[in-house]
Formats: structure tokens, sequence, C-alpha cells
């Protein structure tokens, strides 16, 4: 794989939010690509940084490793996901390749899609995460619009897993962009969609603030693992 991944611009933070919020509770998802790195299984992968908020309270936080091959796909190497109530820390839980035992690497968008196209393995960590995501080529060259903008030429991945039979998520993903909308099929308790409100580049100061942030969860998750730390590259 390729020592840093071309997938998503460095520095970057994506906004989502729920789209029916006046049904529902407000969900935004704040997602960043950080200028750390994190060698996991002789791979060093970018690391991404998701915070998870409803109605303004931290509900999950969340790094995600990740990697680009020399043929453009895009790999999923782990992550470490940390649950609060009403913002105060209550656990977290870590799977990466090699740690849990039997934990693999899965694909997160095929440098080729095709429709037809048999699905693909996400990633895989046995109990107790209990990541069995799958994915498939959808739909290819459709159009959506969001608060960001107008997209088109847009591919559509169904996800899902062997935990929630029937029930699909659908993402929207746009060239040169990445995931602007999210939306659901089938037997979803959830029916969560979600659309990408915008796109900022963090300048040095909130970069340095998303970094220390990340790395703070980083410490917590190396507990659990016997990867070597993240680094700023």
């Amino acid at each position: 794989m390729a020592e840093i991944a071309a997938f998503r611009q460095s520095n970057r933070r994506d906004y989502f939010r729920d789209e029916e919020m006046q049904k529902r509770e407000l969900e935004l998802l704040d997602s960043t690509v950080t200028d750390l790195t994190k060698v996991i299984g002789g791979v060093r992968t970018v690391v991404l940084y998701d915070l998870d908020l409803k109605d303004d309270q931290l509900e999950e936080a969340e790094l995600a490793f990740k990697a680009q091959d020399d043929e453009g796909n895009v790999w999923h190497l782990g992550q470490y996901v940390e649950i609060y109530d009403e913002e105060e820390f209550v656990g977290g839980r870590m799977w990466v390749v090699g740690h849990l035992e039997g934990a693999r690497a899965g694909i997160i968008m095929k440098a080729q899609p095709r429709v037809g196209t048999p699905s693909y393995s996400q990633g895989y960590a046995p109990p107790p995460f209990n990541c069995t995501d799958r994915a498939r080529t959808y739909q290819m060259g459709q159009k959506t619009s969001t608060a960001s903008g107008s997209y088109e030429d847009v591919l559509v991945s169904e996800e899902f897993n062997e935990e929630e039979p029937g029930a699909s998520q659908l993402k929207y993903y746009a060239r040169g962009v990445g995931n602007v909308r999210i939306g659901w099929k089938g037997e979803d308790e959830q029916q969560e969609e979600m659309e990408l409100v915008k796109v900022v580049q963090l300048d040095p100061k909130a970069l340095a603030e998303v970094r220390a942030q990340a790395l703070e969860l980083e410490k917590r998750a190396n507990v659990y693992g016997t990867t070597p730390p993240a680094e700023q590259r």
C-alpha cells in the first residue's frame, strides 16, 4: 500500500447533518482528516478523527485508520470508538489489523467500482467488536444536491452487515469530494439520512487543536493494541 493515503486531502474537515431535523433530534457528524499517521501491520495509515453529536451533545468520538494501495483502492485497517453519556466518557473499544486476533483489513472504496460485481469486506473484527461490514456498488452516474452543492456522476455504495439483516445504508460519493450523502434501504430501523453541509480546510491553529484531541484518544486506544503510537507527518 502507499505510505500516505491520497484519497482525501489532509487537514480537511467535513460536516454532515441529519436531513430530517424537524422530525428528530439534530445530529451532526464532524469528520476530519488529520496530519497524523499510524503504522498498522506494516502499513502507514492516515488517521481520521470523527465526532458524532446529537443536540450538541457528544455521543461518539472515533479514530479510523485508512490507506490507499498502488492501484487506488482505499483500505480500512481498524478504528477506535469512544462512547459518551451527556459528554461523560463511558468507555472505548478498538480493533486494528493484528488486534483483535483474526481482525482483517477491508476495502472502503474500490479504485474501479462496477455495478453488478460481488460485495466486498470493509474490514472484519470478531467479538466483542463484531465488525462484519460489507459493501457493493449499487448505482453509478447519479445526481444529488445537498447544502454543500450539486453533484453529478455520483457513485452510490450499498453497505450492510450480519448484525442487521435486511437493512442497508446507501452512501453517495462525488468525484473530488467524497461522501456527500447518506441514505438507507430495506428494513433499517434507524433510517438515517444525512447530507454534507460544508467542507473546510483547517488553518494551522485549528489543525493543532484537532491533532491534540485525536492524540488524547490515541493514548487511551493504544492500551488495547500492539501498534506504535500515531505521529505527526
